[in-house]
């Protein structure tokens, strides 16, 4: 990359790099939204998920203290608030899954003590330190594109099949809250995190770096459904 990019098509590259492993391709979403999983199978990603997403308002609060600009930091501040939830007990992100995963089957003491349990995947613990080496040591311009375009990103496409599949499995909306909330937030949190991107790529060799992270953090991603999909599905298969 020799010349600093215009910011559309920035923006697009930036986008494009997530899709050769969005999460919608992959084989296990496939399944979920056609509605070939079970509850037990679902709370069983549950559980994962929940590994995964636990420590994310301290990621961000992380990433909020490395950001120099005022208005970055309000945005960072209002994304983790909407996780942590102060005003609203039982509302925050993973006490929500906690909830789905209650409506699978999944006791809080068996989601809780996973990891004990050496019921976490390899693929999971991985996922989780990709983003606290986000958050914590690489680039502004990395953390914004690995977090926020590659990974929520996703989730307004992807989490709708899910819950149009388990309404039809019988969950009720209250059920599925974890997923509204996603699906309702996350749009303006992948555009601000393009925005912001594109503030801190400063320069071609950061620009391209950026696009790269989008490709790692998607490719992560897809790494942590190969592992649930492996234990969830084709081991109980066989």
């Amino acid at each position: 990359m020799s010349k600093l990019m215009e910011q559309a098509e920035f923006f697009a590259a930036l986008e494009a790099a997530r899709q050769p492993k969005h999460g919608g391709g992959h084989a296990f979403s496939r399944a979920w939204a056609a509605g070939e999983l079970s509850r037990a199978q679902l709370g069983d990603w549950a559980i994962q998920h929940f590994y995964y997403i636990d420590p994310i308002p301290q990621q961000f609060a992380q990433l909020y203290a490395r950001m120099p600009d005022l208005d970055a930091r309000q945005h960072l501040l209002e994304n983790l608030l909407g996780e942590e939830m102060p005003n609203a007990p039982g509302k925050r992100h993973p006490d929500l899954l906690r909830k789905f995963a209650r409506s699978c089957g999944v006791s809080d003491e068996r989601i809780l003590r996973a990891e004990q349990n050496d019921e976490v995947l390899p693929t999971t613990r991985a996922m989780r330190s990709w983003i606290w080496e986000l958050s914590g040591i690489r680039p502004l311009s990395e953390a914004c594109s690995g977090i926020m375009v590659a990974l929520e990103g996703q989730l307004p496409t992807l989490y709708p099949k899910y819950v149009e599949s388990m309404r039809k499995m019988g969950f009720t909306d209250d059920d599925l809250e974890f997923f509204h909330v996603h699906i309702e937030g996350d749009t303006e949190h992948a555009h601000i995190g393009l925005e912001l991107t594109d503030r801190y790529a400063t320069s071609p060799e950061l620009q391209e770096r950026a696009i790269a992270t989008v490709r790692a953090s998607a490719g992560m991603r897809y790494a942590m459904l190969d592992g649930i999909y492996n234990r969830v599905v084709l081991k109980q298969a066989a």
